[in-house]
């Protein structure tokens, strides 16, 4: 008879590891304070600032980003000057330092994830990231975890749903019947090696 061999303690660590590293896009809730208090309910909402004036990187990058302080002082050099918020941002620009906001939505790093393919697909901001522009301080609405993800994939290729090309594709064609392109049929991957790379 072949005796059991245990396995060593560092691998059961890594395995511990692992499943921790996992669990970091389950922070459903979370809702960091932030260096400054900042109203999506207020600007994204009342004001109907598009998201991507602010997270300009969404429609071209992998990260939406988050926006300069100088981005803030393109209304808040004029509007609201005495607020304590404003004059706290304000401290920030003129001492040459970025503002540390708080990371909200975090995917774990072993996954990849574009804005960028999302965003030239068509869809919404709110689709992940929950009704923003209610928010008074933004938090993560929805599980991040990868099962999550996989159900979204899974039920857009089954709905078969088309989206128009995104309009920088369009500009760069300079097709002059741009208007008459046939949408495309949007088939997100489920295949591992499209999220792990």
């Amino acid at each position: 008879m072949i005796p059991r061999r245990r396995a060593p303690a560092a691998w059961l660590i890594a395995l511990f590891c692992a499943v921790l590293g996992c669990r970091v896009g389950t922070q459903q809730g979370h809702a960091p304070e932030q260096p400054i208090a900042f109203s999506h309910a207020l600007h994204a909402g009342l004001y109907e600032v598009d998201c991507q004036y602010c997270h300009a990187g969404a429609e071209r990058s992998r990260h939406a980003g988050v926006p300069a302080a100088s981005v803030c002082l393109n209304c808040h050099a004029r509007v609201k000057t005495d607020s304590p918020e404003i004059q706290r941002l304000t401290a920030f620009v003129t001492s040459d330092r970025p503002v540390p906001w708080l990371k909200v939505h975090r995917l774990p790093d072993f996954a990849f994830f574009s804005h960028a393919s999302h965003v030239g697909a068509g869809l919404a901001c709110q689709t992940c990231h929950g009704p923003v522009e209610q928010m008074v301080r933004v938090a993560q609405k929805e599980t991040m975890a990868m099962g999550w993800c996989l159900d979204c994939h899974r039920q857009t290729r089954e709905a078969r749903i088309d989206a128009p090309l995104p309009l920088a594709t369009l500009a760069a064609a300079r097709l002059p019947d741009a208007d008459k392109i046939p949408p495309r049929h949007l088939l997100p991957p489920t295949d591992c090696s499209a999220c792990h790379r």
